[in-house]
């Protein structure tokens, strides 16, 4: 069965694992063993997310009849907490980077935001179409693509009084975001959508400074698409089971990487080394070579 998302822990020495057997695989990154396997067959598993501890995440349903997201404990497999509020599928979750508040967007035109230390909802804003929502890197702001290539900026403190900046992404043609993240220094957010096109924004301006094209999203598939812990590279996933590897600023393809039989929908590079995991229903780790590619620069 499809690996439907994965994440790694803050120091990449973990990476968990949710598919839609309603598995969950947690993996040690420094011996490629798996350390444990979990199930969630009530609910299914999606959009799984570290919290900031290595023992807990946090995951979305995965089946129609409980939308509520999940505070799981690995060590004993035992959900801390159930936030409730949702009334439709959730379709993205960011954790914030500096504390345990997290915000969740759904297909019930609501974006969430939440503390892992209350069950109750912290506050919403309601946004028509599919969310991708995102912290920056110092967890003070939140961004929100929703519908028609509208990106909106949100002070997490403020965030009542509206967005503080919004842009329209310049393209010929509407497209439905997927997923949404920050460069480590917050210049940049790379948007992944349902088309063949993946963008790379400017956050102060929305200034479109890339596109990337080179994959096949031919089906609408829900592809993710990774920053490189330094942002030099931006890498993203393929439905003829390929992995694209370009130059974040040229939008140079350096790097084409072959070895899946399936549509490729999860790939994250490991926040603290040069070594990068993707997935259709097996899981791969990739280390670059570094060389190669500087030679190609």
């Amino acid at each position: 069965m499809p690996i439907n998302s994965m994440d790694f822990n803050k120091d990449g020495s973990l990476l968990i694992t949710a598919s839609d057997d309603e598995s969950i695989h947690l993996y040690n990154i420094d011996s490629g063993e798996l350390n444990k396997t979990l199930y969630s067959k009530k609910y299914g598993v999606d959009l799984i997310k570290f919290t900031h501890s290595n023992t807990s995440i946090i995951c979305a349903s995965k089946n129609s009849w409980d939308e509520s997201l999940r505070y799981l404990s690995l060590h004993d497999n035992r959900y801390l907490k159930y936030f409730k509020g949702h009334r439709n599928k959730v379709v993205s979750i960011s954790m914030s980077p500096i504390n345990d508040q997290f915000i969740s967007g759904s297909l019930d035109d609501t974006i969430r935001m939440w503390d892992l230390r209350t069950n109750i909802c912290q506050g919403l804003l309601r946004r028509s179409g599919r969310p991708s929502v995102s912290f920056d890197p110092q967890g003070l702001i939140f961004a929100t693509a929703v519908s028609v290539n509208t990106i909106k900026l949100y002070d997490l403190r403020n965030y009542d009084k509206g967005p503080f900046s919004s842009f329209s992404i310049d393209h010929p043609m509407p497209v439905e975001w997927t997923t949404m993240k920050f460069t480590s220094d917050g210049k940049y957010i790379l948007l992944s959508t349902r088309n063949n096109v993946i963008f790379l924004i400017d956050s102060f301006t929305g200034e479109v400074k890339q596109r990337y094209t080179s994959f096949v999203n031919n089906n609408g598939s829900v592809l993710e698409a990774s920053f490189s812990p330094d942002a030099q590279y931006v890498l993203s996933g393929s439905e003829d089971g390929s992995v694209h590897v370009w130059k974040t600023l040229t939008g140079e393809e350096v790097a084409v990487w072959n070895g899946h039989s399936n549509t490729v929908g999860c790939v994250q590079w490991n926040p603290r080394s040069m070594m990068a995991a993707s997935s259709d229903s097996s899981l791969a780790f990739w280390i670059p070579d570094k060389n190669a590619i500087d030679q190609l620069n």
